[in-house]
């Protein structure tokens, strides 16, 4: 039966490694999408969206279940939170690739970004993927030393989300309101994304040594 036990933990770990790779790819087809005014694949993400939210919907069944039969403690009890906690995040990182599917589809056959700003989009949307893929291999590996690393990939999202701003702000600007509006929202975007990795990478931390990191990923619905 404590073999049993262990084999669900081990698949909530696995199933929430799959979820963040779902994430992952979501916003690698988003940004795609964004970048080449694709409206299939933008579709696709959009479409794709409520299978992340089943996947997490799956994980927070099978983790209360566990607390509920099993009562975990010490080291199972961190990775059942763990796992809630950072499905949670997943979800979210889900919704911020649908955010930039739907802001492609919204415009199209029209670009959303002016030429000035999408090769910053393209590098922050290459980030971004690799902290999610990043987060699916820490989570898979529970390696501590990787999981704090992650956070100098996050500083780099930081310093293009801030430069945009620059961009944006600058007397040169020619783009009009609605797309420095659209330009701040995708930028945000990306840069919430790759807070939410992290923070499922900082659970990684917590599970292992005990000790929660602390992240600066926000609570609120979408963000």
């Amino acid at each position: 039966m404590r073999e049993a036990y262990h084999d669900q933990l081990g698949q909530l770990a696995d199933q929430l490694a799959n979820m963040c790779g779902m994430a992952g790819d979501a916003m690698e087809r988003a940004t795609a999408s964004l970048l080449g005014a694709d409206l299939a694949l933008a579709e696709q993400v959009i479409g794709d969206d409520a299978k992340i939210d089943d996947v997490r919907a799956d994980i927070e069944e099978q983790a209360y279940a566990l607390l509920a039969l099993q009562a975990p403690v010490a080291t199972d009890l961190r990775i059942v939170l763990a796992v809630i906690h950072a499905a949670e995040s997943v979800e979210r990182m889900g919704d911020l690739a649908l955010h930039v599917a739907k802001a492609a589809r919204r415009r199209h056959p029209n670009p959303v970004l002016p030429d000035t700003v999408r090769p910053y989009f393209a590098e922050m949307g290459r980030i971004a993927v690799e902290l999610a893929r990043e987060a699916t291999d820490i989570i898979r590996t529970q390696d501590v030393q990787r999981a704090r690393s992650l956070e100098d990939a996050d500083d780099a999202m930081d310093d293009l989300h801030r430069h945009l701003f620059t961009v944006i702000m600058d007397k040169d600007w020619q783009h009009g309101v609605p797309s420095a509006v659209d330009t701040t929202l995708l930028g945000r975007f990306y840069e919430r994304f790759a807070d939410h990795a992290v923070s499922v990478a900082k659970r990684t931390v917590f599970v292992v040594t005990g000790r929660m990191p602390g992240y600066h990923a926000d609570t609120a619905d979408g963000s």
